[in-house]
């Protein structure tokens, strides 16, 4: 069975890939276009993420295609579908870092951490703290309380932070995704985390932030284009929430004369969330090879992305 595998991790795969499957290791796009011709399994991820995708519906002998990405809403889902091939995600490998970002966002926002930095830049001393709020007995509303939202709930809830979870189910005391816009207004943090689908495209603007408090912050470690931009930063000049910190915004890069850059109290993280760590590609193998040997013996796999649903 042919595989077509990252070069990059080819010194922890190739050791204990099975006799049945024969790789060829890409270190480039061009070289992984011509290797999925033929190939059953294939691990494509580029750098540009738009590239991985585009290469593997040309594989038309394709079985099952593995990526570390969490989301996979650059993927034709619907084609991956109409061609039989079984698509899994990385979802879980980074999830302990996205959630600390995540608190770090609340934590830099709560005391204004950003222009403290500023102001250390500038050598100024001040005896006035930008930011006073505190996070004991404030409530946060996280939408997709799944592992990653689950894990920032957890984590927020060591700083006496009340916590609502949403959910499509509505399990375990979470909110259904037709009830949580009502309740906005009880909420100082809003956090997305929900995985990127048709139903949550621009799922916050103008409606959402004005029901929120004056003095909330939204929390985006989810997908950018789950926020209006234009809503937001129209809310953000007037004022209307308490401000934004932002690891995903569309497009990204952001372009530098953007105005999102210049939007009042905002925070940008560059969509470092997931990157802040070391062990992400060495999780990756591990997921992949535990999927490879479940993929030949024709056991369940992990991570396998419902191609209707988008994750």
């Amino acid at each position: 069975m042919k595989a077509v595998l990252p070069a990059l991790a080819r010194p922890l795969l190739e050791p204990r890939l099975p006799a049945s499957v024969e790789p060829s290791w890409f270190t480039n796009a061009g070289d992984a276009a011509e290797m999925i011709a033929d190939a059953e399994i294939a691990w494509i991820d580029l750098q540009d993420a738009r590239e991985g995708p585009d290469i593997l519906v040309t594989g038309r002998l394709l079985k099952w295609a593995s990526t570390l990405r969490a989301g996979v809403d650059d993927f034709d889902l619907a084609r991956l579908k109409d061609q039989g091939v079984i698509l899994t995600n990385g979802g879980g490998i980074n999830a302990e870092a996205v959630a600390e970002y995540a608190v770090l966002g609340v934590l830099a926002a709560a005391k204004r951490f950003d222009e403290v930095v500023r102001m250390a830049d500038r050598h100024e001393w001040t005896n006035t703290a930008p930011g006073q709020m505190e996070l004991y007995d404030t409530q946060a509303l996280i939408i997709g309380y799944g592992t990653i939202g689950r894990m920032i709930g957890k984590r927020l809830a060591g700083f006496d932070v009340a916590v609502t979870g949403v959910t499509r189910s509505g399990r375990d005391g979470t909110l259904t995704p037709d009830a949580w816009r009502d309740q906005l207004g009880n909420f100082d943090w809003v956090i997305l985390a929900a995985p990127a689908t048709g139903d949550t495209a621009a799922m916050f603007g103008e409606a959402e932030f004005a029901a929120m408090k004056s003095t909330a912050w939204i929390v985006n470690v989810g997908r950018g284009d789950m926020i209006d931009q234009d809503a937001l930063i129209a809310a953000l000049k007037a004022r209307r929430i308490g401000g934004a910190f932002l690891d995903t915004v569309t497009p990204e890069p952001l372009p530098p004369e953007h105005p999102l850059w210049g939007a009042p109290n905002t925070i940008h993280s560059m969509h470092l969330s997931g990157r802040s760590q070391t062990r992400m590609f060495l999780r990756a193998v591990e997921l992949f090879l535990r999927n490879l040997d479940a993929f030949l013996a024709g056991r369940p796999m992990e991570n396998v992305v419902d191609l209707d649903a988008g994750y």
